[in-house]
C-alpha cells in the first residue's frame, strides 16, 4: 500500500501473511475491539476486522464517509452506506454524528469490559478526515458556532471537527476512570499521517511551519504528532524528540502487554516501550519513508539526515509551506492562558488528575518544548527535488521546515543515504493495487458497500431498491459496464 490508498471497489487489501496487532495480543488474553475506520480491503470476509483479531467491530470499511449518514461517495456511480456491527450492515444507527457515534462505541465497550481480561480497544476516528466530496467538512451547527472568531469558513468547520474529537478523547478516558481501568491503561492518541493542508483532499488542516501535505514525503506529510499517557511512566510530563517511526507500535505495545517482540519475524518496528516510559535512548537510527516506483518518489532518513527524491506524489504544486500558523491571532478565545484553563477543566484532565493530582501543572514548558521554530521562507530556498540525478538533502534538527538543500555541500552524505536507500530498493515488492471491480459497485448489493467477492456474481443482477435512496433504479448487471 505504499504507492495508493485501497479504493472501495478494489479486490485486495494487507496481506493475510501479515499478523496483526490484535492478533498478536489475543495470543496474550486480550479483547479486542476495533471501533471507526478499517480501510484495510474488504473484498472478502477474511480481509475484514473480526477476520484480521478483533472479537468486535463497530465502524466503516471504505477510507471516508458522510459524517451524518455514513454513505461513501468512492467513485463516479460507486455510492453506498457503509456502517457495520461485525459483519452486518448497522441501519439502525443512521443520522447521529459519526464522531459521537463512534465515541458511545467505544465508551460501551469500556463499561461493558469484564475486568478479568485485559483490554485492546483501537478507536480509528473518521474526524477529522474529510467526508465526501460534496460536503468534505462537516461539525454540528451549534459547535462551529462557538468559533465565529475564525475567518475562513472551512477552518471554522474544521475547528468544529476538532472540537468534536477532543470532545470524545475526554469520555472514553472518564469512561475509564469510571470503570477503574484508567490506573492500569495505556493510551496513545497519534496519526498515520501530515495534514491535507490548504485545500489538499478537500481539507482544511495546517502542517506550519512544516512543507508539505499528506501524501508527500516532505516533513509536512510525514511527521505526526503522538501522545502517550500511562500510569507506567517512569518520568512523565516531557516531550520526547527520539526517533520512532510508526511500524514501532506493534512491537512497542506487544513489550507494554507482557508479551515478547524479540519472537516477532520478519518485521520493520522496533519495541520503543524503554525509550518511551524510561527516556532510554531510541534503537531506531533510522527508517525508510517510502519508495513508490509508479511516482519515482522516495525518502529515507538516517540519523540527523534526511534525503529525498520527488517528494510530491500528486503534483508538484504541493511542495510548498501552507499555513495558516494560527498565530498572532487577537481574539481572546486564542490566547494560551484560554487555552490552556479549557485543557485543565477538560474531561481528560479531571480523569488523570484523579490519578496524579499534580498533572498539568507544567504545560507551557511542554508546549514549548513541543513547537517547530522555523524562519520565514527564505528568498534562496530550494523549491524542487523533482530529478533522480540531482536529489534533496535536508539537515532535519536544523532545518525542520527543510528549507536548503545541502546535497552540494555534503555530497558523502547523500552517497551513503543513497546507498541505503537502493538497499531498501532491492526489496521492494510490486504495488498491490488493483483495478477498480464494477461487480463492488453498491448498486448491486442494496446499495451498501460490502465484500463483493464471496457472493459473486451478485445475489441479483438488478439493483436493489436502498433504504438510503428514494430512487429506485434497473441496471442489468453485465450490459452496464461490459463497455
Amino acid at each position: 500500500m505504499y504507492h495508493y490508498t485501497i479504493g472501495g471497489a478494489q479486490p485486495y487489501g494487507l496481506s493475510l501473511s501479515e499478523t496483526l496487532l490484535p492478533e498478536h495480543l489475543k495470543t496474550l488474553g486480550y479483547a479486542t475491539h476495533h471501533v471507526g475506520k478499517w480501510h484495510l480491503g474488504f473484498f472478502k470476509q477474511d480481509y475484514t476486522p473480526c477476520f484480521r483479531g478483533f472479537n468486535s467491530h463497530f465502524g466503516y470499511w471504505t477510507g471516508r464517509i458522510d459524517y451524518n449518514d455514513y454513505t461513501s461517495f468512492e467513485h463516479p456511480g460507486f455510492w453506498g452506506y457503509d456502517m457495520r456491527r461485525n459483519m452486518d450492515v448497522a441501519s439502525d444507527v443512521y443520522g447521529k454524528y459519526a464522531t459521537d457515534l463512534f465515541t458511545e462505541e467505544a465508551v460501551n465497550v469500556i463499561k461493558q469490559h469484564n475486568k478479568s481480561q485485559p483490554l485492546f480497544l483501537y478507536l480509528a476516528h473518521l474526524a477529522v478526515h474529510s467526508g465526501n466530496p460534496y460536503a468534505p467538512l462537516q461539525a454540528p451547527a451549534d459547535v462551529v458556532a462557538n468559533f465565529t472568531y475564525i475567518k475562513d469558513e472551512n477552518r471554522r468547520k474544521f475547528a468544529g471537527m476538532i472540537s468534536k474529537l477532543d470532545e470524545s478523547v475526554g469520555q472514553v478516558v472518564e469512561a475509564l476512570r469510571a470503570n477503574q481501568m484508567l490506573h492500569n491503561s495505556v493510551i496513545l492518541f497519534s496519526t498515520d499521517n501530515g495534514g491535507p493542508a490548504a485545500g489538499f483532499n478537500q481539507n482544511a488542516a495546517s502542517n506550519w511551519p512544516l512543507r508539505g501535505v499528506k501524501a508527500s514525503v516532505w516533513e509536512g506529510g510525514v511527521r505526526g504528532a503522538g501522545l502517550l499517557w500511562s500510569p507506567y511512566i517512569i518520568n512523565p510530563g516531557r516531550v520526547s524528540h527520539q526517533m520512532i517511526h510508526i511500524t514501532d507500535w506493534l512491537p512497542t505495545l506487544i513489550s507494554a502487554a507482557g508479551g515478547d517482540p524479540s519472537s516477532l519475524e520478519s518485521i520493520d518496528g522496533l519495541d520503543l516501550w524503554e525509550t518511551l516510559t524510561q527516556d532510554h535512548p531510541s534503537p531506531r537510527t533510522e527508517f525508510l519513508v517510502n519508495i513508490d516506483p509508479q511516482s519515482n518518489s522516495a525518502a529515507i532518513r538516517i540519523g540527523e539526515w534526511k534525503l529525498l527524491y520527488n517528494p510530491q506524489a500528486f503534483g508538484h504544486h504541493w511542495d510548498f509551506w501552507f499555513g495558516p500558523s494560527g498565530r498572532n491571532e487577537t481574539a481572546p478565545e486564542t490566547q494560551l492562558d484560554v487555552i490552556l484553563e479549557q485543557v485543565q477543566n477538560s474531561l481528560a484532565a479531571k480523569a488523570i488528575k484523579t490519578i496524579y493530582p499534580e498533572a498539568f501543572t507544567d504545560m507551557k514548558s511542554l508546549r514549548l518544548q513541543s513547537e517547530v521554530h522555523c524562519e520565514p521562507v527564505p528568498k534562496n530556498a530550494t523549491l524542487s527535488c523533482n530529478s533522480q540525478e540531482h536529489p534533496c538533502l535536508f539537515h532535519i534538527p536544523s532545518d525542520p521546515c527543510e528549507y536548503h538543500n545541502l546535497a552540494t555541500a555534503y555530497p558523502l552524505h547523500v552517497n551513503v543515504l543513497r546507498a541505503r536507500l537502493k538497499l531498501y530498493n532491492a526489496t521492494v515488492v510490486p504495488p498491490r493495487n488493483k483495478p477498480w471491480d464494477p461487480k463492488a459497485n453498491p448498486k448491486y448489493w442494496g446499495y451498501s458497500w460490502t465484500n463483493w467477492l464471496d457472493y459473486s456474481p451478485p445475489p441479483t443482477l438488478r439493483a436493489q431498491k436502498s433504504e438510503f435512496s428514494d430512487s429506485f433504479d434497473f441496471y442489468d448487471l453485465y450490459g452496464d459496464f461490459r463497455n
